[in-house]
């Protein structure tokens, strides 16, 4: 896709094809040098893992900034020859790991074999059913006390500025115009700002602290075990490390342990 033919076919006012467009972006950014399978099979062992140099998965990544990380998304990695499979491990320009998974599919793992979990802007892609399923198979695959780190967009913050105007809309624009560049600036119309963030980039169900709550307690984890954290900071410094600043500004963090 040419990103430079953007400024004459982008309309905002069509959420499906700047979905589209979002997704093909995503699925051409999905490429490597080189891709090597490894010689393990599903379902993946603790010892499996461990011998990979992996303790965590990051999903919905190509690349994980972890240094013991296993990327993680269904959309496959691929190079000029190969292209990763569904639930085959596999080898990225000799130097990380990346496996190809549907969240609404059981995962590919044993129980308690990852020390942790990370999603940073995924549970929203899906309805409420699959991602409490997707939470019940993570609490499943964490080792006893395992922690799991979840970012999603926070519907109240969506809410406030929508009724306060305090400035987070001007903010947020500017920072998607750095995203969809050399596309048109969001429009500036509140309720176009309150919409964008149910109807734009396949988002199926929006969370606040409540919501995040239900959704782990249905799930199997305690209310005692779940906390909210700030950018960056958490239980886990290299897990918290993996946040990404482009969005923070609209962004909830969630810890929950096994």
């Amino acid at each position: 896709m040419n990103r430079d033919s953007l400024a004459a076919d982008w309309n905002w006012d069509n959420p499906a094809e700047c979905t589209r467009w979002f997704d093909a972006v995503r699925a051409e950014s999905a490429l490597c040098d080189k891709l090597q399978q490894v010689p393990v099979e599903p379902p993946f062992s603790r010892r499996q893992l461990l011998e990979l140099g992996v303790t965590g998965i990051e999903f919905a990544a190509f690349q994980t900034g972890h240094p013991t990380g296993l990327a993680a998304d269904c959309i496959p990695i691929r190079s000029k020859d190969a292209a990763a499979s569904l639930h085959r491990i596999f080898r990225v320009d000799g130097e990380s790991h990346f496996i190809q998974l549907d969240i609404s599919e059981p995962l590919p793992f044993q129980d308690g074999c990852v020390d942790w979990v990370y999603a940073e802007h995924l549970i929203e892609h899906v309805s409420p059913d699959t991602a409490i399923a997707w939470l019940r198979e993570t609490r499943r695959i964490l080792a006893p006390g395992g922690l799991l780190r979840l970012t999603t967009p926070d519907l109240r913050k969506y809410a406030k500025n929508y009724l306060d105007d305090s400035g987070f809309f001007a903010e947020h624009r500017e920072r998607m115009l750095d995203v969809v560049a050399p596309a048109p600036g969001m429009p500036d119309r509140p309720a176009f700002m309150f919409n964008q963030i149910s109807y734009f980039y396949g988002h199926q169900w929006i969370y606040d602290i409540d919501e995040i709550r239900h959704a782990l307690r249905s799930a199997g984890f305690e209310d005692d075990a779940v906390k909210r954290c700030a950018f960056r900071q958490g239980a886990s410094p290299q897990v918290a490390g993996l946040d990404r600043s482009i969005r923070n500004d609209e962004t909830i963090y969630v810890e929950a342990n096994a």
